[in-house]
């Protein structure tokens, strides 16, 4: 079959084609045809670190973790999926899991899901890393109806989901971002807009509660930006980040009595355990996409397998809109 592979980790331009090995069916895994993937911030990753992360598969690799595609084969062990079925997931691209770049791939039934039925190939591959961080950051940090949530950096694309799900439970959404598209975009997924750039936390706070605080912040930019989380939140309120590596005083979470959720949700695939929760969200997001309460947002310039360098590059400019996705058939 044919894939992008990687001899080393490096920029984007070390991928290369190459033919390699169909891979067959095994117990507990599919076998998908391939029909998209998406390029996630920690393929990036991956793909520059190399070794120096300890999740990172050994060279030569094929990278890659969400897709959408049809089964041709089911192994033994597996039920609720059938030949033909169209699915998605995000199930590779790490450890001694074979990516997405390739026209096939084995995946773990527990980490797949059956494809939103009103949503394409390409869309649906845009989904289940970002998908299923959001869901369980809000869920974790407890939402319910008439909850006010705060989504920092709500046109990124963990950002513009946790904004849709949140409306879909019933809180009052408030989301950070740039004046422009990034704005526009917040507006039009139904949440208010809070330009950070101008307006600073205690602005915020004062003018879209009173001064006390949001009930739960969901933190997809993390790093220095959790002490404006920190400042953000309500007395007893909770806080969801992606992104904790930072040396921080907890001083003010102690005193505001919050609670801090991290969310990594790469550890069921790197440790294999609890792998099925994973295909639980994606099938709950699933009901929730056919509701008419979600839609991911792709960009809209296209790449083929060959271009993957390019889509790499065009991610990590900053100037895509939504998600960026690559056409494998």
């Amino acid at each position: 079959m044919k894939a992008m592979i990687i001899r080393e980790f490096g920029a984007a331009d070390v991928f290369e084609s190459a033919d390699i090995l169909k891979p067959t069916v095994s117990a507990g895994n599919v076998l998908v045809r391939l029909a998209a993937t998406s390029v996630n911030t920690i393929d990036m990753m991956i793909r520059d670190m190399g070794e120096a992360l300890p999740f990172s598969p050994k060279a030569p690799a094929v990278l890659g973790m969400d897709f959408a595609g049809t089964i041709e084969a089911v192994g033994d062990g597996v039920t609720g999926f059938s030949v033909g079925d169209e699915i998605y997931g995000c199930a590779g691209g790490l450890g001694d899991l074979p990516g997405t770049l390739a026209q096939y791939m084995l995946a773990d039934a527990k980490l797949i899901a059956h494809k939103p039925k009103n949503l394409s190939m390409r869309e649906a591959a845009a989904l289940p890393l970002v998908g299923i961080t959001a869901y369980e950051g809000l869920t974790r940090a407890g939402i319910t109806e008439g909850k006010s949530v705060l989504v920092h950096g709500g046109a990124g694309g963990v950002g513009h989901v946790a904004v849709q799900l949140a409306k879909h439970f019933g809180a009052e959404v408030f989301a950070t971002g740039a004046e422009g598209s990034q704005a526009a975009l917040i507006e039009k997924l139904g949440a208010k807009a809070i330009n950070f750039k101008t307006e600073t936390v205690a602005d915020y706070v004062t003018k879209h509660t009173d001064g006390a605080g949001f009930d739960i912040i969901l933190d997809t930019v993390g790093g220095a930006n959790l002490t404006n989380s920190i400042e953000a939140a309500k007395l007893n309120g909770q806080i969801a980040t992606t992104l904790s590596f930072i040396e921080l005083d907890l001083s003010m979470v102690h005193m505001k009595g919050l609670s801090l959720h991290v969310v990594f949700m790469l550890i069921p695939m790197m440790h294999n355990i609890g792998r099925e929760v994973h295909g639980n969200i994606l099938a709950e997001l699933a009901k929730i996409v056919e509701a008419g309460a979600l839609v991911p947002v792709v960009d809209e310039q296209r790449f083929s397998l060959e271009q993957v360098t390019a889509a790499h590059q065009h991610l990590a400019s900053g100037k895509a809109i939504g998600k960026v996705v690559i056409d494998i058939n």
